[in-house]
């Protein structure tokens, strides 16, 4: 078996050192659509280093993302194909408001192992600090098609109720056509993602977005919307990929503040009838 379970889990956690700049943080912004348009005040403290703020989930890709999923998955234990992994969902606890640059070591170790039957589940997590103390905890739910089986734990079920009414505000964000190709450049180069001949051998017409892009994307809606455009306000921040978007589509974001300190998210892809793209979408805040 490709994945040995015990061996992952016993593994040494791997430490390195990370490294930002602003110029980092700009184009993490651009990728995730930021930028537009151009000369609005708001969008500006994306886009200008003289007004720059960090968006939390920046902290998916510091340091080029590295140590992040694609390294994870050469840790001792796991030996899979690429074409058969899916990022199946993310979560994000925030210690500080991130700098707009910084040096900072991060710790990744393999947390978890889950049999799902037809996939196996690894739950990969990577702790940062810098001199000043802890930054952030991120954890990636990664989804390895064809491993399951071996008879071992099937982890947590329990999923958030979904959200009732009608939401407090929708949204649409376009998805530009080379969406996909600006926000590899922040670190994740998985060829799902740009070659049209390795995302036909993973079972896709043609390649598809970054789930964390879309992260990104519904993240800055709700900043924007309904946090008043403070990202020192975001204190965790998790969901799970239900489906894909491909580039050229409109993502269509529905927001629900269900409590003073949490902001609940659903997300689709417009022109595939609303299919689901983001589901169990959780923003906790101050």
């Amino acid at each position: 078996m490709p994945i040995d379970a015990a061996k992952a889990l016993a593994a040494a956690p791997r430490t390195g050192e990370i490294t930002w700049t602003s110029k980092d943080v700009q184009l993490y912004h651009l990728g995730i659509g930021a930028g537009t348009p151009a000369t609005d005040p708001h969008e500006l403290r994306y886009t200008l280093e003289s007004r720059l703020h960090v968006l939390p989930s920046f902290a998916t890709v510091a340091g080029a993302g590295s140590p992040g999923v694609i390294s994870g998955l050469s840790m001792p234990g796991i030996e899979v194909d690429l074409a058969r992994v899916l990022h199946g969902g993310q979560s994000l606890e925030i210690h500080r408001p991130l700098p707009t640059e910084g040096t900072a070591t991060a710790t990744s170790r393999v947390a978890a192992v889950y049999d799902k039957g037809k996939a196996a589940v690894l739950v990969l997590r990577t702790e940062v600090a810098d001199a000043d103390g802890p930054l952030w905890t991120n954890d990636a739910q990664i989804f390895v098609r064809g491993e399951g089986g071996w008879g071992g734990d099937r982890g947590p079920s329990a999923r958030p109720e979904p959200p009732t009414g009608e939401p407090d505000k929708t949204v649409e964000r376009p998805v530009r056509e080379d969406q996909a190709l600006l926000y590899r450049l922040s670190g994740d180069w998985n060829p799902l993602h740009a070659d049209p001949e390795f995302a036909a051998k993973a079972g896709f017409d043609r390649p598809i977005l970054h789930g964390l892009c879309t992260y990104g994307m519904t993240l800055k809606a709700v900043v924007d919307t309904l946090l008043d455009g403070e990202v020192g306000r975001v204190r965790s921040y998790t969901t799970r990929f239900a489906g894909v978007v491909y580039p050229g589509e409109t993502l269509r974001i529905r927001l629900w503040r269900t409590s003073g300190t949490e902001v609940r998210a659903a997300v689709s892809a417009v022109e595939r009838d609303d299919a689901p793209v983001l589901t169990d979408t959780v923003v906790q805040h101050s």
